[in-house]
């Protein structure tokens, strides 16, 4: 796919559904956080033995050294998600990843993040603790390719192949203790090679991190990604190890996970850390609950480098896996 230029948010002229404010709010939200002096405790976390400042350079190929995996089918029956399969390059061009900066367009800044050596711990109230490399989960516990849509609380939308492995296979080998009831994700952190603007000790609540309640980490659909269109992923979309949790909001999926403890109390996290209001802990897609600040009634699908071209949809509830994940909300 040739390069495209990044589109902005307010570019479509289907801004009634998603205004200029909807994309730039969380830059903002960041900025007054900072200015409201929110000094939280600043965690270096290092998945790798050696973090590095220097980006590798990939010219103008955001998926340079992405190398192909061997993964089979899924044996879940999912359902159709009912549009496209959204160009791997757009996805990555277009993400989030406020470690790297505050806009879309990260990709190139994110390749200083290092992802070799990679080590992910896990401990907490558990009976069996134990500090994983890349290769001991795709030992362990295989890989398959699940297509699952994707919704961002900015109300954009893809769909994107993920190759990974479900999270249910890593809390089963983990034995959690009866008081385990919510477990703690946490990406890799390391203020001597961040970029984004404003990123400094105290500003803001990093490392960044989520959260689940135990039995959300034990559905069938919940999954740990490892790569994506049958490639390990890109830096900017989360390498080596990301969260999937198709039904609730795309910054409920943590990247590049260095550890994943089990706890008995709710973890804050990060989003919800800095605007309780706007971000819940829960944060399911409900279309008929909105931000604060714009509708979630409807989602417009980036299926191309066009934003003018990007159809406006109605947003499911769940994101369309209700039939999966209903019972854990009645």
């Amino acid at each position: 796919m040739p390069f495209f230029r990044q589109p902005n948010i307010w570019d479509t002229a289907k801004a009634a559904v998603t205004p200029e404010h909807v994309f730039l709010n969380r830059r903002q939200f960041i900025r007054g956080s900072i200015a409201g002096g929110m000094g939280l405790a600043l965690l270096s976390l290092t998945g790798c033995q050696k973090a590095s400042s220097s980006a590798p350079d990939l010219g103008n190929d955001p998926l340079a050294g992405t190398q192909p995996l061997r993964f089979g089918a899924t044996d879940l029956n999912l359902p159709d998600p009912g549009r496209t399969t959204t160009p791997r390059d757009l996805t990555a061009r277009y993400n989030n990843f406020y470690e790297f900066g505050g806009n879309k367009n990260i990709w190139r800044a994110a390749q200083s993040l290092p992802t070799e050596n990679w080590q992910v711990r896990v401990h907490g109230l558990i009976d069996n603790p134990k500090t994983y490399d890349i290769d001991d989960f795709t030992r362990l516990f295989g890989l398959e390719e699940r297509l699952y849509r994707f919704r961002c609380v900015e109300a954009w939308a893809m769909t994107v192949p993920w190759v990974g492995f479900p999270m249910r296979k890593l809390l089963e080998a983990s034995d959690p203790q009866s008081s385990a009831k919510f477990v703690k994700f946490t990406s890799f952190y390391d203020e001597r090679i961040t970029t984004g603007p404003g990123w400094r000790p105290g500003s803001l609540p990093w490392p960044y991190q989520e959260g689940l309640r135990i039995e959300e980490m034990a559905n069938e659909l919940a999954f740990f990604a490892t790569g994506a269109y049958g490639h390990s992923l890109p830096k900017q979309n989360g390498a080596p190890i990301r969260m999937v949790v198709p039904w609730k909001y795309g910054f409920k999926g943590a990247k590049s996970i260095v550890d994943i403890e089990f706890t008995a109390e709710q973890p804050a996290t990060y989003w919800n850390t800095l605007g309780p209001t706007e971000y819940k802990f829960e944060a399911n897609v409900e279309p008929q609950v909105p931000h604060p600040r714009w509708s979630q009634a409807e989602e417009r699908v980036i299926d191309s480098g066009n934003p003018s071209s990007w159809n406006v949809e109605p947003t499911l509830l769940y994101n369309g896996y209700g039939e999966f994940v209903a019972d854990l909300y009645a």
